[in-house]
């Protein structure tokens, strides 16, 4: 019998951001969003502003840096955020995502958790309601799946409610394999419904056969033994035959046409986005800018978080998907796109704009060298500083940048892995070299394949998925001088959702 589920949501809890240095925690908890039982119930509630919301709802989770972008990056090898002086530090937050040595009590980690299933319930707002057509429903659905992944991949287990039931009564859970299996035949069900469009602002076939190679490739982590995972050859096979009925998409001619403004108007490549409209309203994509920026460059940044060395080094400096010249942010903050070390120079870059100082009257130099809690000379300039996305210098806080979900780099790396995994190195290796940016002479063992994604999807969030599956997510880095205990492959659950008697707080914790 097929029974609908609905998405239970736990309380929520909110993060406001200073665009300066330090983040100011503010929480709204105690608001039990089972106690709402009209959040479940069907209702004549109209579907289009409904679906409107619910995309727009993504901004917050998806594009904020202290919710999926730090879990996702942070905690992986490729991001950090150091302490800096006063700055930087609340409480160690950002260096327990790095270290892994977060709590139930992390406030980043139970505030991704509460917007997660936040955007699930909006989600379900659509389906419930009685002026949904099929393909409205279809694409609240495909939204549903998409936030799910995260609590699946980030958490594990998730609760559920069947339409109908007794709001009163706790939610049902989700092991984290029947999570799984669940998402999968959703997004089964209802590609037939999905719009066939490339437009990557809404939900379509290529995104939901995107996110089935996604889930498919992962599901020896999520379904087995996340510390050792198995990958069967008719899930691989599942990955390839989703990857390749991906159409209408081609890789970018220029890397940075995925990034700048208006990106899903410019770029071939782009299949699944959280939308911003410049000037009017988007989410915090101008923190992919800012966050890293030091105060005396142009635009004035935060001066937080940065890359590794060793990340760093795994690229040719002169790889364009790290140093490219682009005339726009030239002319207006005078460095690159891509990472920044070295010394910084202002608008109108070297020979034209002034070589930078920081706040103690030093060259603004950026190094490689980094510790976790920084101080004296090195206060402002320790680290290599990241933009990964083309500043819009014309939206103010609302900026036109389009935050890219998936891209079809993503589908075809995922394909090559397919592959690979299958022993089928030379078709994965031919697949791989068609990336514009890689190395000719890459080849395609699983341990090579973690680098190129590292390469190519730098900072996009997908980080840490992609270090559990290939092994590497426990070791030994620089600035976590220890093997981490398995448990660490699941983040905790909140203290709220584990209020729920069915909800079984995730191993050690």
């Amino acid at each position: 019998m097929k029974i609908t589920k609905y998405i239970f949501t736990v309380c929520l809890s909110g993060i406001l951001f200073t665009a300066c240095t330090n983040l100011e925690e503010k929480v709204y908890d105690g608001v039990e969003l089972e106690s709402a039982a009209s959040a479940y119930a069907v209702s004549s509630e109209d579907a289009s502003t409904l679906l409107n919301s619910a995309y727009t709802a993504m901004r917050g989770a998806y594009q904020d840096q202290a919710r999926l972008m730090a879990l996702d990056e942070m905690a992986g090898d490729g991001m950090v955020g150091p302490t800096r002086g006063g700055d930087w530090d609340d409480a160690g937050a950002w260096r327990k995502i790095h270290t892994h040595t977060m709590d139930p009590n992390h406030g980043f980690n139970k505030d991704t958790y509460n917007d997660l299933y936040s955007l699930i319930n909006a989600a379900n707002l659509v389906i419930g309601s009685t002026t949904a057509t099929a393909g409205q429903v279809a694409e609240a659905k495909f939204l549903r799946a998409l936030h799910y992944y995260h609590v699946i991949d980030l958490y594990g287990s998730a609760a559920y409610r069947e339409i109908g039931s007794d709001t009163n009564a706790d939610a049902l859970v989700y092991t984290r394999k029947d999570a799984t299996d669940w998402v999968i035949a959703e997004l089964e069900s209802i590609i037939a419904a999905l719009p066939s469009s490339i437009n990557p602002t809404k939900a379509n076939k290529n995104a939901a056969y995107w996110l089935l190679a996604k889930l498919y490739l992962n599901y020896g982590v999520f379904a087995g033994d996340a510390a050792s995972p198995t990958f069967d050859a008719a899930k691989m096979d599942k990955v390839i035959s989703n990857v390749n009925a991906i159409t209408g998409k081609t890789l970018a001619a220029n890397y940075w046409d995925n990034f700048i403004p208006k990106n899903s108007e410019t770029s071939s490549e782009l299949i699944f986005v959280s939308q911003n409209i410049g000037g009017s309203s988007s989410g915090n994509i101008r923190s992919r800018w800012f966050m890293g920026q030091h105060y005396n460059q142009t635009p004035s940044g935060w001066n937080g978080f940065t890359t590794l060395g060793e990340y760093y080094d795994k690229f040719n400096p002169n790889d364009v998907r790290i140093k490219t010249m682009v005339p726009s942010v030239t002319a207006n903050s005078g460095y690159n796109v891509g990472f920044h070390i070295g010394q910084q120079y202002g608008p109108g870059g070297p020979g034209v704009g002034p070589a930078l100082k920081d706040r103690l009257n030093q060259n603004l130099v950026f190094t490689k060298a980094l510790t976790l809690i920084t101080g004296g000379n090195t206060l402002e300039t320790a680290g290599v500083r990241g933009v990964k996305y083309v500043p819009d210098y014309t939206g103010g806080d609302n900026a036109d940048n389009d935050y890219v979900v998936a891209r079809y780099a993503d589908a075809l790396l995922m394909k090559a892995e397919a592959m690979s995994r299958k022993g089928d190195n030379a078709g994965a290796q031919a697949l791989v070299r068609t990336l514009p940016n890689e190395s000719a002479t890459v080849v395609a063992s699983t341990a090579d394949l973690n680098i190129v994604r590292a390469r190519e999807l730098w900072w996009e969030g997908w980080r840490r998925n992609d270090m559990i599956r290939f092994g590497t997510f426990l070791q030994v880095r620089a600035l976590k001088p220890y093997v981490s205990d398995k448990k660490y492959l699941l983040n905790p659950i909140p203290l709220p959702g584990t209020t729920n008697p069915n909800m079984v707080q995730n191993p050690g914790y």
